[in-house]
C-alpha cells in the first residue's frame, strides 16, 4: 500500500511540474550535456523506395524556396472573398516557422457583425489549446473591461457585440515578443480580416498590433489618443495581461473604455 502511494504521490507531482513548465513557456526538451552536431555521422541515407525527390523534401510543391512569404501572404488574402476562406488561407499558409510549434492556428472569435473589432498581439498558452484568442486571465479581464460599457463576445446584437483576433495566429515560443519579420508575413491576413468585418472602430491591445497597423510603438504613450488605420478609427489600449501586473494602470483603461463608448454612440 505505502509503495503504491509513493508510485501515485510522484505520477501526481511530475504531472504537475509538467504543467507549470508548459504555462511557463517551455516548449522544448534537451539534455543535460552539449551535443556537438558537426562531429554527429551523417545520417543513413534512406531505402530507394522511401526517399523522397530532392525538390520534394526541401519544400512544399506549391512554393518555391526562393518565395517571399510577404508576396505569397499578400496574394492568398486577396483570394479570400469570406471571413471562411480568409480562415482557411491563413491555415494553409506554411511559410511561418510558428506554425511548427504550435497546436492550433487562433483566428477569432466573437460576433463578425461586431462595430468593435479588438486586435490582440499572438495567442498565449491557453489560447493555443483551446484554439480561442483572449481566454486565460488576460482575455477573462478584457470581457469584464468591455462588459462595464456594455460589449461581450457572445453577444448576437451587432450594436453591443465585440470581434477579436491577433496579429499571429500561432504561438510564439516561450511567449516571446513576435518579432518584425513575422507581423510584416501576416500583416496581409490582418488587413483582410479587417476589410471583411468591416468594423466601426479598432481597437489595438499592446505594442505588436499597434505596430502591424500603424508602423509606431510605444503603447504607453500612445494608448487613449485616438488614430487612423486602414481607413478606420483606431484607439490603442494598454494589454490586458499589463494591467494584471500593474493594476495602477487599470485607471487608464477605464478612461480608454469610455472614450470607445463615446465615440460608439
Amino acid at each position: 500500500m505505502g509503495i503504491a502511494a509513493d508510485i501515485a504521490g510522484d505520477w501526481h507531482a511530475a504531472l504537475a511540474a509538467l504543467e507549470w513548465l508548459g504555462e511557463s513557456g517551455v516548449d522544448e526538451a534537451i539534455s543535460d550535456a552539449p551535443v556537438n552536431r558537426y562531429e554527429l555521422a551523417a545520417e543513413a541515407p534512406k531505402p530507394a523506395a522511401l526517399a523522397r525527390p530532392a525538390a520534394a523534401a526541401a519544400a512544399p510543391a506549391s512554393e518555391p524556396l526562393s518565395a517571399d512569404p510577404v508576396e505569397v501572404a499578400k496574394a492568398a488574402a486577396a483570394r479570400a472573398a469570406t471571413l471562411e476562406e480568409l480562415r482557411e488561407a491563413i491555415a494553409a499558409f506554411d511559410l511561418c516557422e510558428l506554425k511548427r510549434g504550435a497546436r492550433n492556428t487562433v483566428f477569432a472569435d466573437g460576433n463578425p457583425a461586431a462595430r468593435v473589432l479588438i486586435l490582440g498581439e499572438a495567442p498565449g498558452a491557453e489560447e493555443d489549446r483551446e484554439g480561442r484568442p483572449f481566454v486565460g486571465r488576460a482575455g477573462q479581464l478584457l470581457d469584464r473591461m468591455f462588459a462595464a460599457i456594455g460589449l461581450s463576445r457572445s453577444s448576437a446584437d451587432a450594436q453591443s457585440a465585440l470581434y477579436i483576433t491577433n496579429v499571429l495566429p500561432w504561438r510564439p515560443p516561450g511567449n516571446r515578443d513576435p518579432d518584425p519579420a513575422e507581423i510584416a508575413m501576416m500583416r496581409p491576413f490582418v488587413e483582410r480580416h479587417i476589410a471583411l468585418v468591416d468594423p466601426a472602430a479598432i481597437v489595438v491591445m499592446g505594442n505588436t498590433p499597434l505596430f502591424a497597423l500603424t508602423g509606431g510603438k510605444g503603447i504607453l504613450r500612445a494608448r487613449g489618443t485616438w488614430a487612423q488605420a486602414l481607413g478606420k478609427p483606431l484607439l490603442p489600449m494598454t494589454h490586458p495581461a499589463y494591467l494584471l501586473r500593474n493594476p495602477a494602470a487599470k485607471r487608464e483603461a477605464w478612461a480608454d473604455l469610455l472614450s470607445l463608448q463615446a465615440r460608439l454612440r
